[in-house]
């Protein structure tokens, strides 16, 4: 199949695009600038020069493919709208990221929630709403659901925190590289308030993994979560601190962490709770992920200069 990758120089996408190579696609990405064109160049991806705002970039590459996979940006909804657009009627498939702290509560980091979300929680669209900073982000799922209707074969992979090195150009991921170089520069792994939010991980190689089986066999509408296994953020820092030889991880206010991390990273992604379930890809995919531990990730491989 012939793929168009938004995001394909960063960590999901570059990873993803990589993969499908392997998996022997003609894979199409599209990157901000010539230097990052020639970083994909030399894994078998051919480039497109462009921004999410360069809707004919977008439109003539989505039309060009068999299918399209969007991983830049969850929350930008202009670049969903085009590509919908350029989808429609077409039956081909459409794979967009989301991320699971779209049920993200506001714990700051002092309880552990009790409620574990399942996929028909969020698909429905009935008897949850997000937290207001996240209500944009769910609109944007549900567009891209709703374009099942649309001759659309329109997927949303909701990915939970996600560890492992990128194996495209980008290596880190989001949440514990900020963890990481706070506690290097300050010599103290820190988790917010208590620790005890948890979220639930998933490995990178398990994550390109099922971006393969969904684009072969996803049907449209579906809402799927991306995980495999959960720990605190207490547990998270505290391998953290294993892993870089520190004293033990300590607690940080809330304030002292937005004042690093800025709100959005410091209340949601490093802050909340986010337990989610994800059966769809294991019983309808065929997905089996390989990896359950981010804390015996961290403390085997974080500091390794290897992929994975």
């Amino acid at each position: 199949m012939r793929i168009f990758v938004t995001g394909a120089s960063g960590y999901i996408g570059g990873s993803v695009a990589l993969q499908l190579v392997r998996a022997g696609h003609e894979v199409t990405g599209l990157v901000r600038s010539k230097e990052k064109a020639a970083a994909l160049e030399r894994l078998g991806i051919t480039p497109v020069v462009g921004t999410l705002d360069d809707a004919e970039a977008l439109v003539a590459s989505a039309r060009a493919a068999d299918g399209v996979v969007n991983a830049a940006d969850s929350d930008h909804r202009g670049a969903v709208e085009t590509l919908v657009h350029a989808l429609t009627g077409t039956g081909k498939v459409l794979l967009h990221t989301s991320g699971s702290s779209i049920v993200g509560d506001d714990a700051r980091g002092e309880t552990a929630a009790e409620r574990v979300f399942e996929e028909a929680d969020v698909a429905s669209g009935s008897g949850w709403e997000p937290e207001p900073d996240k209500a944009a982000r769910v609109a944007i799922d549900r567009l891209v659901l709703d374009a099942a209707t649309q001759g659309v074969r329109a997927v949303v992979l909701c990915n939970s925190l996600i560890y492992g090195h990128g194996r495209g150009p980008s290596r880190d991921s989001v949440q514990i590289p900020r963890l990481v170089r706070q506690a290097r520069r300050s010599g103290v792994a820190r988790h917010i308030g208590a620790g005890r939010n948890i979220w639930s991980t998933v490995h990178l190689d398990d994550v390109t993994d099922l971006y393969v089986s969904a684009l072969e066999n996803a049907a449209p509408g579906s809402f799927c979560f991306v995980e495999n296994g959960e720990a605190s953020f207490a547990e998270i820092t505290r391998a953290v601190a294993d892993a870089l030889d520190l004293g033990p991880a300590q607690p940080w206010d809330i304030d002292s962490a937005i004042d690093e991390w800025g709100h959005e990273p410091a209340v949601y992604a490093l802050g909340s709770n986010s337990r989610v379930r994800g059966a769809l890809a294991r019983a309808e995919w065929g997905w089996r992920p390989r990896h359950a531990s981010v804390t015996d990730w961290v403390r085997s491989r974080l500091t390794s200069g290897e992929p994975g």
